[in-house]
């Protein structure tokens, strides 16, 4: 009886996530399709966007005529580390 469990898993339970998306797909090529809307329909509204995109200001150009480019900063080195000695306890 233990192996009856997991074929009636197998064969019933999982089918039905099967059989609901075979139904969805049925529902949805039997559904008459939405008339699309004409010109004259009078619908809709302006066609630009009422909230127009701020574009963030765009750095200086640099150029023969401009200021020159800012240093680079001044690099930090790390002093060297003696040898590693292991130890002696």
């Amino acid at each position: 009886m233990s192996g009856f469990w997991a074929i009636f898993w197998l064969a019933v339970v999982l089918k039905i996530p099967i059989a609901a998306l075979l139904y969805i797909v049925w529902y949805a090529v039997r559904e008459p399709p939405v008339p699309e809307a004409g010109p004259d329909d009078g619908g809709g509204g302006p066609r630009r966007d009422p909230h127009p995109r701020i574009r963030p200001p765009q750095p200086s150009r640099r150029g023969p005529h401009a200021d020159p480019a800012p240093p680079a900063p001044s690099r930090v080195r790390v002093a060297p580390r003696g040898p590693r000695v292991p130890d002696d306890r």
